[in-house]
């Protein structure tokens, strides 16, 4: 294979373990490679590759997931082609690995589905991730003669140079998916482990041969020569054969199940960590229910498999094999049985692969929504029982269940086939065993001894063929949900980290909205084109209807998302361009809905400045006025807020999260709603409070309470995207305005 100049991956994120591999393989040939992330960032990298060069295609989702509408993907798979034809056209080589075929947007699939297609008539090699990732291609056609199973040697860095890949794909059996991956970085820390079960197997194969040995030959020589010798060797040698077998399994056990922690270990903590990385808007739109699943039943499908699935391949494979050499020497007419006995197995064990393929990662999808029904149903539990819903969420929660049910009987009904198909051939493999070596007995071709070692061993070939059965089950299963953890994993935040970030002193809290436009999607503008300076120390109220931007506004200053257009500006540097470490010191949200973790009232408070001593979480306290009631519960701040007796009221928390900010001593604090939940006492409490809370620094008040709104140096009045009024609450009223209107209803409520 030539080597390439340069190598282009499209799309190459920091956490991808095939970028990292290829990377290594890549620096051992000289290449230089170049990661994309965007097609802007894609094209400009093609524009110079010529003949000699490789673009290596990761994740046709990358295309499709990001426009939110039909049409927009459409646009950019039209884009990509022209990028893709432009670069063949120059002799540029197009590698493809197909990960899998699922669309990560039901909206997007038809436009998922030609790019897989176009991709696959332009590359020059597909890469499979294994035959099951083949066989689940439904819409789209596979060229044959360019497909390549992983590892195979034209692919650049599947497994890094250290790794044995041969022995370990002929010996795992899954090297070629993402499981291998996986664990062959952590296998390197036990290099003799798969050495352990081809001596444990040896020594465990070799008990029929040892019998046999003991009857044809121990046996006469105590009958007719009274030497027991031979005998008590064969006895002690097949006692230290099994004795060696099971410390050798011991210490395969003890060592792969050290791998298998370590593979999950680090796969939690990354879907963990990736998952707090991401963006607001992929929480906004990815449920806490399936995200719950992926880090339960999804990953308990993969610890099953790791646990157990491994160990039973490994195993049995080695076990079957090493029995048929023995028993091909022992007897090759016995062995010749075995081997024709062994088609059919196979044949059967294929059909099972294939099928079991779409009905397990059709249990996963229906376990998911099983799960996130049930979560977001707790989690709205007052809700549920306020409009008594119990009965309706028991109907549809029944038909999740159902869904999972039917699933799971499907997948149980092929079993119901493979599995005593597998044993009748075994009953009738021993029995042809048994009837063919008794006829040469007869005939003084074959010796009792060696058709006892003959039938044993045809008796145990098939036993692992079961267990594989069963690790079929759970590679299924663990692909399935491999399959939808690498759906998280592949999401990228929408909100990055700057590269080149600005140097942030002592932040003063002036901010710059300069001709923003944001929109959610294409077809809902928030803020069409939006300018407003809000200068150090001030303390503005925005005020409106529901929709009217209020709220976006805040996320836009949080920086939860980037605008469409335009730029916010803080002490007159892009937010863009400030690190997120920098950004949250500088400005803090309070929203309605106040959050408390599992801990202390004080360990909350502290949440705003983990540095904090206690006499400053208490000083917080009492700013806001929430000393009054913490010091009222049994333990004081040192209460936990989950035992019983730590309850706290809705407006107790809220006054816990000001308590928190006021901690945190931003320079832009934004409130949005936050006082919403407190009844009139506790409000006129925080009123006192905020004068102190806010002082010295930039607010952005969001309310429909006045008594609120009527602190602040100016008021805001929005909407559809546009401020429509802009003054002080005296000067708004004083106009007879929207404000004026507002203001006049809100103290006819009070009468």
């Amino acid at each position: 294979m030539t080597r390439p100049g340069t190598i282009v991956v499209f799309p190459a994120y920091d956490d991808n373990p095939f970028l990292r591999l290829l990377l290594s393989v890549a620096k051992e040939r000289e290449s230089r490679i170049v990661s994309t992330v965007t097609l802007d960032e894609l094209e400009a990298a093609l524009k110079p590759l010529g003949a000699g060069d490789v673009l290596h295609w990761n994740w046709v989702a990358q295309v499709t997931q990001k426009p939110r509408t039909p049409w927009g993907a459409k646009r950019s798979v039209d884009r990509t082609l022209r990028m893709l034809d432009a670069a063949k056209g120059r002799g540029v080589r197009l590698v493809w690995t197909l990960h899998n075929t699922l669309s990560h947007d039901a909206r997007n699939a038809a436009q998922d589905a030609r790019l897989h297609q176009e991709l696959a008539d332009r590359a020059d090699v597909i890469h499979v991730m294994n035959r099951a990732t083949e066989s689940a291609v439904t819409d789209f056609t596979l060229p044959e003669g360019r497909i390549r199973y992983l590892p195979h040697p034209s692919y650049v860095g599947v497994y890094p140079p250290a790794v044995d890949r041969d022995r370990a794909r002929a010996r795992l059996g899954v090297a070629a998916d993402a499981f291998a991956v996986l664990a062959l970085g952590h296998m390197k820390r036990y290099k003799g482990v798969l050495d352990l079960v081809d001596a444990a197997t040896g020594a465990a194969v070799a008990g029929p041969a040892i019998i046999a040995f003991g009857i044809d030959h121990a046996l006469p020589a105590v009958l007719e020569n009274a030497d027991w010798m031979p005998l008590w060797g064969a006895v002690i040698v097949y006692i230290v054969a099994a004795a060696f077998a099971a410390v050798l399994l011991y210490v395969y056990t003890v060592n792969t199940a050290k791998v298998s922690q370590a593979v999950l270990f680090s796969l939690r903590s990354r879907l963990f960590d990736h998952a707090q990385r991401l963006s607001m808007e992929f929480h906004e739109t990815y449920t806490s229910g399936r995200l719950v699943a992926r880090q339960t039943s999804d990953l308990e499908s993969i610890r099953d498999l790791l646990d157990q699935g491994l160990n039973e391949l490994s195993r049995g494979g080695l076990f079957m094999a090493f029995t048929l050499v023995a028993m091909t020497l022992l007897d090759p007419v016995s062995g010749l049985v075995l081997i024709v006995a062994l088609v059919p197995a196979t044949l059967l064990t294929i059909w099972f692969y294939r099928k079991s393929t779409s009905l397990f990662r059709e249990t996963r999808t229906t376990s998911a929504r099983m799960i996130q029904y049930f979560v977001e149903t707790m989690t709205g539990i007052r809700a549920v029982q306020a409009f008594r819903n119990e009965k309706k969420n028991e109907r549809e929660f029944g038909d999740r269940v159902e869904d999972y049910r039917d699933a799971n009987v499907r997948t149980i009904q092929i079993f119901g086939i493979y599995e005593p198909g597998i044993v009748a051939i075994g009953a009738i493999s021993v029995a042809s065993v048994v009837v063919v070596g008794a006829l040469r007995v007869a005939s003084g071709d074959l010796a009792v001894g060696a058709l006892l070692a003959a039938m044993l061993y045809a008796r145990n070939f098939f036993q692992p063929i079961q267990g594989i059965g069963m690790f079929f089950n759970g590679y299924q299963s663990a692909s399935a949900a491999l399959e939808k953890i690498s759906g998280v994993l592949e999401e990228e935040p929408t909100v990055k980290e700057p590269e080149q970030p600005a140097t942030m002193r002592r932040l003063r809290g002036a901010i710059d909205f300069e001709n923003v436009r944001f929109a959610y999607n294409e077809n809902a503008v928030v803020l069409p084109d939006f300018s407003l300076n809000v200068p150090a120390g001030q303390t503005i109220a925005l005020v409106g209807t529901t929709g009217a931007g209020k709220s976006t506004l805040a996320k836009l200053v949080s920086r939860f998302y980037d605008p469409t257009a335009g730029a916010v500006k803080l002490d007159g540097v892009d937010l863009r361009e400030i690190t997120n470490d920098d950004l949250r010191a500088g400005i803090v949200m309070v929203t309605q809905e106040a959050y408390l973790f599992s801990g202390t009232v004080g360990e909350n408070i502290a949440l705003g400045k983990p540095s904090s001593s206690k006499d400053e979480i208490v000083a917080a306290a009492k700013a806001v006025g929430a000393h009054e009631f913490i010091s009222a519960l049994p333990d004081g701040y040192d209460t936990d807020v989950n035992k019983r007796g730590g309850r706290v009221s809705a407006g107790q928390r809220q006054l816990v999260s000001f308590a928190r900010a006021f901690l945190a001593d931003p320079a832009v604090l934004i409130l949005d709603e936050a006082t919403a939940s407190l009844d009139i006492p506790s409000e006129r409490l925080v009123q006192e409070a905020l004068q102190t809370l806010l002082a010295d620094r930039t607010a952005i008040i969001i309310a429909h309470r006045l008594s609120t709104v009527a602190i602040a140096d100016r008021v805001l009045v929005m909407e559809y995207g546009r401020i429509i009024e802009d003054g002080t609450p005296e000067q708004l009223v004083a106009q007879g305005g929207k404000y004026a209107s507002l203001y006049r209803a809100w103290q006819d409520s009070l009468v």
